[in-house]
């Protein structure tokens, strides 16, 4: 008796249809990337004036935070149907939703990152003539640098995860195949759009984290000196004496 076809038995796990479904696995994934890149990127330069913003004191942080706060506890499909008539069934629509989601992590990591920055290397450039605009983009930028981009790859991985949620409008990337497959419970088909997802979500992550280490050389240079051990000047020890009998 022949054996039956992975796809007829509906396994978890069929590399026929990875082999027959390889062009629209390669679609899904490349829209998935596309929309989580674009609204990542769109969130960061809206998040950044805002961190700036709420900078200025409480009468502005308060608003900022408070807003960027309440928009992230909003539900992906209350969030979706108050953007629909905005923007109808669109890629754009999905796109504004993830960076109003996006918001409240870069706001804050942004916001906690430039507040670590030592007061004594700001005073210092000032000493040397530094501006506000100077010392914000070649001193506190720089050192704020590890906790924008521990933001960034919170919010990077975040928005991944929610991007499938836009597979309610069509635009969900990985998530459309969820969908689809989920009412004819397609084992092989939600099984693999899944693990995709998890698959960008740590590859995304993976390169964040090379990017920071490529900007802030400093932090590896500070943790090997912390790590080495700790030299004496005690000198060689003393010759050992013999007592005579």
């Amino acid at each position: 008796m022949a054996e039956q076809s992975c796809l007829v038995t509906n396994d978890w796990i069929c590399g026929e249809y990875l082999r027959s479904r390889s062009q629209e696995l390669a679609d899904a994934t490349v829209q998935h990337i596309g929309i989580t890149v674009v609204s990542v990127l769109i969130g960061f330069a809206v998040a950044f004036p805002l961190a700036l913003l709420a900078r200025r004191g409480p009468r502005f942080a308060a608003p900022v935070l408070g807003l960027t706060t309440v928009l992230y506890t909003v539900p992906s499909l209350a969030m979706f149907s108050l953007l629909l008539p905005l923007f109808g069934l669109s890629a754009a629509l999905v796109v504004t939703g993830l960076v109003l989601y996006s918001l409240t992590i870069l706001v804050r990591n942004i916001l906690a990152g430039l507040d670590a920055v030592p007061q004594e290397a700001k005073e210092a450039a000032r000493g040397m003539g530094y501006g506000p605009g100077r010392l914000l983009w070649e001193v506190e930028l720089p050192l704020a640098l590890p906790a924008v981009m521990a933001g960034l790859r919170i919010a990077t991985v975040s928005t991944v995860a929610l991007t499938t949620v836009g597979s309610l409008v069509g635009k969900g990337g990985l998530g459309n195949l969820i969908e689809d497959a989920l009412p004819s419970f397609f084992k092989a088909q939600v099984l693999t759009a899944a693990v995709l997802c998890v698959v960008l979500a740590v590859v995304a992550d993976l390169l964040l984290l090379g990017l920071q280490r490529l900007l802030t050389p400093w932090t590896r240079i500070s943790g090997a000196v912390e790590a080495a051990p700790a030299k004496t000047d005690a000198g060689p020890p003393a010759p050992a004496t013999v007592k005579a009998g």
